[in-house]
């Protein structure tokens, strides 16, 4: 029986290559293999995975762990052409043929532009890159063509309408994005189908984040069903979505692949109860005291000591919210780069006499320094 949508019969649960188990700076390819070897046997077969991801050594370890291993028939697999490393049409060659060749493939089943915004959608169309998608279809190398976004609803439905040669959307959807102004996670989807697009989600999760959280959610989920895990609910809220090719999940370890496996091999949507709970822990991350930011950035450009404010701020409002304090710290450590941290501060109150929403600029950065740089 013919599929109704572009991966319909795929099981919808993806394994996302990009936060592999590593051994210092390499794969631990022997876990991943067994992660690998768990995963197939529970009848899931999309593999994700990108030019960039892990330096190059993601695509070598979906050969190694995957290609190498299984009959090719047995699963699909998706890689991405990083546009923003493109300057001409012999670069979108070299690279393509670069990523079959560390994989040991011959065609890619699903192949992306990677990371569309309003600006790198325009240099796909300078480029041609396109084009190129279409040429690699039309020569049997890639099945299928779309592209990853991460961008509004408007710019979504620009590309969509110039390009109805894309077949399918790799969007970022869980519930803490979902009506968010930022991310547009629901505006972004219902754009999508409305186009008639298959959409694979991306960090339903939101990179971890929907892992841990508050004790407040933790206790809301947990009072519903203490068996399961709180990443659970995400996974699922993402795949309780119709339309989909699959939901990508970055496993890290064989104890996240259990876990969703635990839940994903007879997986069932979630149902109006458990779409009303979580609900009640959306409202909970809504009202928790998050500093009010909007990184319009007219801070930065009066700080003398160069502070990354928005990014600082940022990092904390995540600590709020998520209650993670390593991936806080590893954001503000990030955020702040090459600049000050929120410790140099001098307390001269540029950053404040800049800031439109008149944020207490000063005493946050001191918040910043106890919670983030302890």
């Amino acid at each position: 029986m013919p599929e109704k949508y572009l991966g319909e019969s795929i099981k919808k649960l993806g394994f996302g290559l990009m936060r592999l188990p590593m051994i210092g700076d390499e794969v631990d390819i022997e876990q991943t293999k067994k992660m690998v070897d768990a995963f197939m046997e529970k009848g899931f077969t999309y593999f994700d995975t990108a030019y960039v991801y892990i330096g190059g050594k993601s695509e070598k370890a979906l050969g190694e762990a995957v290609v190498s291993r299984y009959p090719r028939d047995s699963f699909q697999c998706a890689s991405k052409l990083p546009i923003w490393d493109l300057k001409d049409t012999a670069d979108m060659e070299r690279i393509f043929q670069e990523s079959l060749d560390r994989a040991g493939l011959t065609y890619y089943d699903f192949y992306l532009l990677h990371a569309l915004g309003k600006e790198s959608a325009e240099k796909s169309d300078n480029l041609g890159a396109w084009d190129f998608l279409k040429k690699l279809k039309a020569e049997g190398k890639v099945k299928h063509i779309g592209f990853s976004f991460h961008d509004s609803a408007e710019v979504l439905e620009d590309i969509l309408t110039k390009h109805p040669e894309a077949e399918f959307v790799q969007l970022q959807i869980n519930y803490a994005d979902w009506d968010s102004e930022n991310v547009q996670s629901r505006k972004c989807y219902e754009i999508a189908r409305k186009h008639g697009k298959s959409i694979i989600i991306m960090e339903p999760v939101k990179g971890g984040a929907l892992a841990t959280m508050t004790p407040e959610v933790q206790s809301l989920f947990k009072a519903v069903n203490a068996e399961a895990s709180i990443a659970s609910w995400a996974v699922r809220f993402a795949a309780s979505l119709e339309g989909l090719v699959t939901v990508l999940s970055g496993m890290s370890d064989t104890a996240q692949m259990e876990d969703n496996l635990s839940f994903m091999a007879d997986f069932t949507p979630l149902t109006q109860a458990e779409q009303e709970t979580v609900q009640k822990a959306v409202d909970v991350l809504n009202s928790l005291p998050t500093v009010p930011c909007t990184s319009c950035k007219y801070c930065v450009d009066g700080c003398p000591q160069k502070i990354n404010i928005p990014g600082a701020l940022s990092s904390l409002n995540q600590l709020i919210l998520y209650g993670d304090v390593e991936r806080a710290k590893g954001q503000y450590k990030h955020a702040i780069g090459e600049g000050g941290k929120a410790s140099d501060c001098i307390e001269c109150g540029a950053c404040q006499s800049h800031c439109p929403q008149h944020l207490e600029i000063i005493n946050h950065l001191k918040v910043v320094t106890s919670k983030l740089e302890a």
